[in-house]
């Protein structure tokens, strides 16, 4: 069909259908899904074969508006907030999972670099951590306190702080990925040097045991969902490098989406790694047994929730 041909045979009810969408608020549901429908279909069939059309541009644009008043006033339940936590952030995950493994891949690669550098370079754990917290640390040890620092302010305050700091570091590791993916790599990359060189630092020290029971307390959470921000951030860096069958901007478009969802699906877990930070992170006294339990019951979550459920919804429950 040319498109001379198209535009006469349906020009009149394009017509109405403009109509329709400045009268939505009086028409019908029933209508106003007959006129939808109708639209779509016809700009179905101009993108196919029209694609460059100024015809395509104008259905799109009115399909868009009716899309708009019809969904303008929509109400979403409470059951759909049930719904993302449960099931859309796990398919994200699943969507994302080479992002996620990539994320973890580079940042145990980073690790490894600050371990192999704060052991051969006496110098290195300053330049990272820098020379107050390396010195108050050395006076928390000479004290018998080497986990000094994390009781050195009041829980409430402390959790605060921490959660909210997290929180920015998370968004910021994915709004690197702007940077096609090389800003979210290097985050990753600065805070696995830093994580390794703090607990070689405490190895030389005699302090392994100690140290990676307090920091692993709160940094199981912490630490896996910065790995799963970068993996947000490599989502949309994703989008720019490698669009494959879509447009560059429709590839961004949806990693930026999937992003989105992925990295606010990480504010609960800082919060929770937070608030062990704050309030438990300090007793240092407790009892070896009752920290390890706690990080394992962390990794259980982490494994459940990051590698089993996306697993689980994407082959085990089809319903969307």
């Amino acid at each position: 069909m040319k498109e001379v041909t198209f535009i006469r045979q349906n020009i009149e009810r394009w017509k109405q259908a403009e109509k329709v969408v400045e009268q939505a608020d009086r028409v019908s549901p029933d209508q106003l899904a007959d006129v939808y429908v109708g639209l779509t279909a016809d700009l179905a069939f101009s993108q196919t074969h029209f694609p460059t059309s100024r015809i395509t541009i104008y259905l799109n644009n009115l399909s868009s508006a009716l899309h708009n008043r019809i969904y303008r006033n929509k109400r979403e339940k409470w059951s759909r907030l049930f719904t993302f936590w449960s099931r859309e952030i796990p398919c994200a995950m699943y969507d994302s999972r080479r992002e996620l493994w990539l994320s973890l891949l580079i940042f145990m690669v980073s690790v490894g670099v600050g371990v192999l550098s704060a052991a051969n370079d006496p110098d290195f754990v300053r330049l990272i951590l820098g020379n107050a917290y390396v010195d108050m640390t050395l006076s928390n040890i000479a004290e018998g306190n080497p986990m000094g620092v994390y009781g050195s302010a009041s829980e409430v305050p402390m959790f605060l702080g921490i959660t909210l700091n997290n929180v920015m570091v998370a968004f910021n590791c994915f709004a690197m990925g702007l940077l096609t993916s090389f800003g979210t790599a290097y985050m990753l990359f600065n805070n696995g040097v830093m994580l390794g060189a703090f607990q070689t630092f405490f190895y030389q020290h005699g302090l392994l045991w100690e140290s990676a029971l307090a920091v692993w307390l709160h940094g199981t959470l912490e630490i896996w969902a910065i790995i799963v921000a970068g993996a947000a951030g490599l989502t949309l860096g994703k989008g720019w490098l490698f669009p494959g069958t879509y447009s560059r901007t429709e590839s961004f478009r949806r990693g930026a989406r999937r992003g989105v969802k992925i990295v606010v699906g990480t504010v609960p877990v800082f919060v929770m790694a937070g608030f062990i930070e704050g309030f438990i992170t300090r007793h240092t006294n407790l009892p070896d047994a009752l920290r390890l339990g706690i990080i394992v019951l962390s990794l259980i979550f982490i494994l459940y929730y990051y590698i089993y459920l996306p697993n689980r919804r994407r082959y085990g429950n089809t319903e969307t």
